[in-house]
């Protein structure tokens, strides 16, 4: 980690995708334009000011499918406090590790010592700065956001020979889960660049974390024991509430 200058940190959040699991909705909107809340407010204009309330002004969108919509109401992010940039996805970025790779290798983020990577579907109350505080107190290369809060979407039934003895309703299984959030350094890069390099479809948490891993490169873990949100598919988007939003989001409006 950098110790002889301040660190130049950015943000890249990744909403190139088509949204299937959102359709019928994505017939009409990007995925991540999608209006939510009481103020019907795009998905993607949370995460955008999150990152601007936590000090990572610079931002760049790594958009795709119908990626016009979110450059029209974005433009130069000024109106958000922010200075957004695009990275198109082309017919060669077949993943998000790709479409990552391609925004760094056609100098679309520019130079940086620490990039927050963010999926662009999921809204949180993440302290940006804390996850940036734990990556650079454990000297990490890359820091995966983690959650013990989640809970499974359907019942988990126990089943001994042809009884059923237990039975929980959406149960906390108590794992480690990725919340679609990591920091990572410079030093990532190199491996980053491997990882894409045969032109197969590869994924950032499906197959860069664990070739970072492989390489033995310092993973730190950042516990988020606040607000956290899928909404990556219609049924989720149907579950959030303008309530539970105004209450974890709210000081971001």
């Amino acid at each position: 980690m950098p110790t002889e200058h301040e660190a130049i940190t950015k943000a890249a959040i990744l909403c190139g995708g088509e949204g299937k699991r959102l359709r019928p909705l994505t017939q009409y909107f990007q995925k991540t334009m999608i209006p939510i809340g009481p103020k019907m407010r795009p998905l993607l204009e949370y995460v955008v000011k999150l990152m601007v309330y936590h000090g990572v002004p610079d931002i760049v969108l790594l958009s795709g499918y119908r990626g016009e919509e979110i450059e029209r109401y974005f433009g130069d992010g000024a109106r958000f406090g922010a200075r957004i940039r695009y990275s198109r996805d082309t017919e060669e970025t077949g993943g998000s590790a790709q479409a990552l790779m391609h925004a760094i290798s056609e100098g679309k983020i520019g130079d940086f010592d620490e990039l927050i990577v963010y999926y662009g579907d999921v809204l949180s109350a993440l302290d940006v700065g804390a996850v940036l505080g734990k990556h650079r107190s454990a000297r990490a290369d890359m820091t995966l956001v983690l959650s013990k809060n989640y809970a499974v979407p359907v019942g988990v039934a126990e089943v001994r020979g042809e009884r059923i003895v237990g039975f929980r309703e959406k149960p906390n299984l108590g794992l480690d889960v990725t919340m679609g959030c990591l920091a990572m350094s410079k030093s990532c890069v190199t491996v980053l660049r491997r990882v894409t390099s045969r032109g197969e479809k590869r994924d950032i948490m499906g197959h860069l974390v664990p070739k970072v891993i492989e390489r033995r490169k310092r993973v730190a873990p950042f516990y988020l024991d606040s607000f956290w949100y899928d909404v990556g598919s219609t049924e989720a988007f149907e579950r959030l509430d303008d309530v539970t939003l105004g209450m974890h989001m709210g000081f971001l409006d």
